[in-house]
């Protein structure tokens, strides 16, 4: 369709495929790439669950990796001592609008023969520079996945999400898989999934891709006021965003260790906040027969226990933003009261122990 080929031109690459969720769009690349029972894939702790989902749902085994403590991204360093003879792909995670150490990922995955697929669900038009070249997030791996829920930088009116590649071979699985395995109208040649793209989304999404660039540019610029107002409020720790890439603020994620308060004081004066997650993968009870106990994630705990997300959306105004921040300003202020007291006077033992 019209919208895929844009879609794909956008992102810069050579193939696209609607399909009906970011879930499915994950789902049906790992099967494009044959995965299943008894396979491994590699997968950040912190994320959304359906980044591990997908690989239960093939039968393989998802293997949960900690994320760096800067970008809340999988840590690329702790990847290499867990890949084993089973280990097929890798999925790295844009948390945020932020893109992964892509440069990293993909010299392991040669390394070892891996599969890339990128799940870019939050960072449409994220880019990140390799080798002296600014490329789009989901046109670097062998696949690239998307979501268009309606809250995404790029959202429909419902469900939608999308599959780019360069390979041909992939994209004429894809084909097939979202659309019951078939090759002619009643002729099915393998099992496949009713995973197709709703007409009416990818036209509604036709229309809102050409003002994309332009919304994540303002997503940027009120991100940048965020972190002047908030630069020097003590116990805040605004988004850090890596050298050599582009972040697009999908979320807008602070870390504080008075979250609780803070959202407290966010309820009162009636600002809606989320917490991008609460729980860690590798404690979820869906997830509790793969062996894994608390305390074997470190990172991923602490920041899931201090990460909150501020609102942040296009044609958010200064005004909207300074009453944010004021709020946070007057709760902090009192937190901080109370830290240096404990301390005896000096500095917030947080700022110390960043």
């Amino acid at each position: 369709g019209f919208f895929e080929k844009e879609f794909a031109h956008f992102c810069g690459a050579k193939y696209a495929v609607g399909v009906s969720s970011g879930t499915d769009a994950l789902f049906l690349s790992l099967l494009s790439l044959g995965i299943g029972e008894g396979d491994e894939v590699i997968v950040p702790v912190f994320t959304y669950i359906a980044t591990a989902l997908v690989v239960s749902h093939t039968g393989a085994r998802p293997v949960f990796v900690d994320i760096r403590e800067d970008t809340y991204n999988i840590d690329p360093e702790k990847i290499e001592k867990l890949i084993t003879k089973n280990t097929k792909a890798i999925i790295p995670v844009h948390l945020y609008g932020q893109p992964a150490d892509m440069p990293r990922i993909l010299e392991l995955a040669r390394k070892y023969k891996l599969k890339v697929i990128e799940d870019a669900a939050q960072a449409h038009g994220a880019k990140i520079k390799i080798n002296h070249k600014w490329q789009m997030v989901g046109s670097i791996g062998d696949i690239g996945c998307f979501s268009f829920y309606p809250s995404k930088n790029l959202g429909a009116l419902g469900d939608g999400g999308l599959i780019i590649t360069d390979s041909q071979k992939i994209y004429k699985k894809l084909l097939i898989l979202r659309d019951y395995g078939r090759i002619s109208k009643y002729i099915h040649k393998i099992i496949g999934y009713n995973c197709r793209l709703d007409t009416l989304q990818a036209a509604i999404l036709r229309v809102k891709l050409k003002k994309l660039l332009k919304w994540n540019r303002l997503r940027q610029e009120s991100a940048k006021k965020y972190n002047r107002y908030l630069k020097d409020i003590k116990g805040i720790i605004t988004p850090y965003v890596s050298e050599g890439v582009e972040h697009v603020y999908h979320i807008y994620a602070i870390r504080t260790k008075f979250r609780k308060k803070i959202l407290e004081e966010f309820k009162k004066r009636g600002i809606i906040s989320l917490v991008h997650y609460p729980l860690p993968l590798h404690l979820q009870p869906a997830y509790k027969d793969l062996g894994y106990k608390r305390g074997d994630f470190p990172i991923a705990e602490k920041v899931s226990q201090e990460i909150l997300s501020l609102p942040i959306f296009p044609h958010i105004t200064d005004r909207q933003i300074r009453y944010v921040v004021e709020a946070i300003k007057e709760k902090m202020k009192s937190c901080n009261h109370l830290i240096i007291n404990n301390l005896g006077g000096g500095t917030s033992k947080y700022k110390e122990e960043r």
